[in-house]
């Protein structure tokens, strides 16, 4: 069997079991299932469940949406950046909403009873978005430049995991970024070059900010570690020469922006 790398084994570290892990025991202890108390809303929350989503419930005419526009009308999509509907696990600090994982669910779960196109539209930038990579990898500087972007909507993230060649098993996929030495704006600078193709990206088709999935090569130690440094993310502008998006898939016929994206070989400034 090929040997986890660090990234799997944190990977399949993280997290823990609920109650449901009873279940598997063959006598699952009722009692404690009993006590457990039912979730409770914050106030906030509640006032935005109340508030913007039954709003935004309103403006939804998924029959529309589905059969003739193809897309979310433009005013829910200002609707939703200024609501900062994107920004629900950012603190406030950052201009965030900084919903529990209670709150985030419930607003996900409303918006489904009225259209599956908007809701993935919601979920999406809260629960696959760099958002909470930032939060918990990013440094300083990333934080205070990317969060308050991704609250109030003026970047729109995708996640590029998916690979037509691997699906979303990582370990498999073939997109690479090699540490080197190029010229960016007058300078030699330490960068990474980036060869990938991603399918299947929620939001790919409109994003302005990517945060790919690839494995990483250092050939030449620049970094001062191993050769093979292994699966990392880096976030890439989409607005910058030679990153391609648009194209569109239709995935059971559902309206959310949903697409391929693909830069051969491009080079971006890293900085260290």
């Amino acid at each position: 069997m090929p040997r986890l790398s660090e990234t799997e084994r944190a990977a399949l570290e993280a997290g823990d079991v609920w109650w449901d892990a009873e279940l598997f025991t063959g006598d699952p202890d009722w009692n404690r299932l009993l006590d457990t108390p039912p979730p409770q809303l914050r106030n906030d929350e509640q006032a935005f469940l109340d508030g913007p989503v039954t709003q935004l419930c309103d403006m939804l005419d998924d029959w529309q949406i589905s059969w003739h526009t193809g897309d979310l009308p433009q005013p829910v999509w200002d609707f939703l950046k200024q609501h900062r509907f994107f920004g629900m696990i950012i603190p406030r600090q950052f201009g965030g909403l900084e919903f529990s994982a209670l709150g985030h669910s419930e607003v996900v779960r409303k918006i489904s009873t009225r259209s599956i196109a908007a809701a993935v539209t919601v979920m999406v930038p809260n629960s696959l978005g760099p958002g909470e990579l930032l939060l918990q990898y990013g440094t300083a500087a990333q934080r205070e430049y990317w969060l308050p972007r991704l609250a109030d909507g003026r970047e729109i993230p995708a996640f590029g995991l998916t690979s037509p060649e691997a699906g979303s098993d990582a370990s498999a996929m073939i997109d690479t970024g090699v540490v080197c030495k190029g010229q960016w704006q007058g300078a030699e600078v330490i960068g990474i070059r980036l060869n990938w193709h991603k399918r299947y990206i929620t939001l790919g088709p409109v994003c302005s900010v990517l945060g790919l999935a690839f494995k990483l090569r250092d050939p030449d130690a620049l970094l001062g570690g191993p050769v093979d440094v292994g699966i990392t993310l880096a976030l890439v502008p989409t607005d910058l020469d030679g990153v391609c998006i648009g194209r569109r898939h239709l995935p059971a016929h559902q309206m959310f922006q949903n697409g391929p994206n693909w830069a051969p070989m491009y080079s971006f400034r890293w900085t260290m």
